[in-house]
């Protein structure tokens, strides 16, 4: 997390929503192999992430072993700033990055395979709703004996949040001008190849938060 505590002053509940919304992050621990890192889908609810592995995962395996601290992280939108956005002075201003944060830490475990078909209906769920009006996928559109064999190849697991830490680093130590200027600039296409006009839309959100303060 960024030291400079302007870009972590979001409320816990917006920190956890945004993590909620996102729904995908990086799940880490640390085990005899050194750190272990899954990319997983999730959901997040009443203070626990539930998510699923790959059952021949080095991280899945590990908690065979038991239940393990754990951080799952959770990347917003990010891009390049340049100082030829911000006004002038522009040559005492330098580059910067603007991005989004968010770490959850807590114990991590297997829990038992039966809860698997219910978490994978939530996680279905949560992300067709989206899709509306197109109709939701569910588990039932799959043949019972091909999803049973999918089921059999991945293990559900928990884990607990205990501490939630938000990084919003969306230009809130510039003047207004220089954060209108960075902001336009993004949502105008910024760098290519980077989600610059999802951070835009946060940069200006977070800008008319801070006025109407």
């Amino acid at each position: 997390m960024h030291p400079n505590a302007v870009f972590r002053q979001e409320p816990r509940d917006l920190v956890l929503e945004f993590a909620r919304e996102r729904g995908f992050g990086t799940l880490i621990t640390t085990g005899s192999e050194g750190v272990l890192a899954a990319h997983v889908p999730f959901v997040l609810e009443e203070g626990r992430v539930a998510g699923h592995l790959v059952r021949t995962n080095p991280l899945a395996k590990h908690l065979h072993a038991g239940p393990a601290a754990a951080l799952l992280i959770v990347s917003g939108p990010d891009g390049y700033v340049s100082p030829d956005w911000y006004e002038e002075p522009r040559n005492r201003k330098v580059p910067t990055w603007n991005y989004v944060a968010v770490h959850l830490r807590g114990e991590l475990r297997l829990i038992d395979q039966a809860a698997l078909r219910a978490h994978l209906d939530r996680l279905a769920a949560n992300f067709e709703e989206r899709l509306a009006p197109k109709p939701a996928w569910t588990t039932n559109k799959v043949d019972p004996g091909v999803l049973a064999g999918l089921m059999r190849q991945i293990v559900p697991v928990e884990m607990s949040v205990d501490t939630v830490d938000g990084t919003f680093k969306l230009s809130q130590n510039r003047s207004a001008a220089d954060g209108a200027g960075a902001a336009a600039a993004l949502a105008g296409g910024g760098t290519p190849g980077m989600e610059t006009r999802a951070l835009a839309v946060l940069m200006q959100a977070i800008r008319k938060e801070t006025a109407a303060e």
